[in-house]
């Protein structure tokens, strides 16, 4: 029986090639080598790329969802890789033992669906965002969960060859829990595992321009597409009171509820609640899908 191959995609928009190297070479140097490299250049051409990396130019930005699917199909034409590892072109993995551990991972568990890295600056520090619980004060506690990290984490192909893959409409935002509660409703499991490091810059979400108004809009999309229709107004309910009580601007704020009204009258099919056995789930895990 063979080990589980690995295949990297990363995302750019150009921007940061200096970074890209870096991460490019600290993919070249893991103990256990990917199989296969993809780099989507989303919108954007691409920087000189290693003769073993495969690139990809899209004449327009897909987004987040849209240019992974692109690097999924890609690395699907391969037909030899069991895992994907979706990386931020600004991160770095800093240790060169990532796939070896992340392959003992998928090789311990065959229901194992998703691998959320931890997030962690040059500092070592991870901020309460990138802990993928509640109860975010100790990074380093990991195990199983009810979402995931988009910079850095690994993705069954069985899994998703079952669920299938990115919410391509959601563009930015909130695809990585769209995906999780597929995962988890089809009966796979999502770890945080702490020890698998991806080093990116300590960064706010609210630097992207549309934030406010993908975040309000996907959320709704969100319960819309997947929660049984008693919870959709307790999940929004619950947001709604937090946003307000969080956001400090008074722009982002109007944004926000801009994006919500979107996503009230725009459909995002389709819709196939999740099976109250989930629901029951991620409440044990301590996150039920009302906040």
């Amino acid at each position: 029986m063979r080990h589980p191959r690995v295949g990297v995609a990363i995302l750019t928009m150009g921007t940061r090639p200096v970074e890209l190297a870096e991460l490019l070479e600290s993919v070249a140097g893991q103990d256990t080598p990917a199989a296969r490299v993809v780099v989507v250049g989303n919108g954007s051409p691409l920087p000189p790329l290693p003769q073993w990396v495969t690139g990809v130019e899209l004449p327009e930005n897909l987004g987040v969802a849209g240019g992974r699917n692109v690097a999924l199909a890609r690395l699907r034409e391969f037909g030899d890789i069991d895992v994907v590892v979706d990386l931020d072109d600004d991160g770095l993995l800093i240790s060169r033992d990532v796939f070896t551990r992340l392959v003992e991972l998928y090789e311990a568990d065959a229901r194992l669906g998703v691998v959320s890295f931890r997030i962690a600056d040059e500092r070592g520090r991870t901020q309460r965002r990138h802990v993928p619980r509640l109860r975010a004060a100790d990074p380093m506690r990991g195990g199983l969960v009810t979402t995931f990290l988009g910079g850095g984490h690994g993705l069954s192909m069985r899994m998703l060859e079952k669920i299938g893959g990115w919410p391509e409409p959601f563009f930015y935002a909130h695809e990585e829990t769209d995906l999780a509660w597929r995962a988890l409703d089809a009966g796979w499991k999502v770890l945080y595992e702490p020890e698998l490091v991806l080093q990116h810059p300590w960064t706010s979400p609210a630097r992207h321009a549309v934030f406010h108004r993908m975040v309000a809009r996907n959320r709704v999309w969100l319960a819309k597409r997947h929660l049984p229709a008693l919870l959709v107004p307790a999940y929004l309910g619950v947001w709604t009171v937090l946003t307000v009580a969080r956001t400090r601007s008074a722009a982002g704020l109007r944004a926000w509820f801009g994006g919500f009204a979107e996503g009230l009258r725009t459909p995002c099919p389709p819709r196939r609640p999740m099976r109250w056995s989930t629901v029951w789930k991620m409440a044990r895990l301590g996150r039920p899908p009302v906040i």
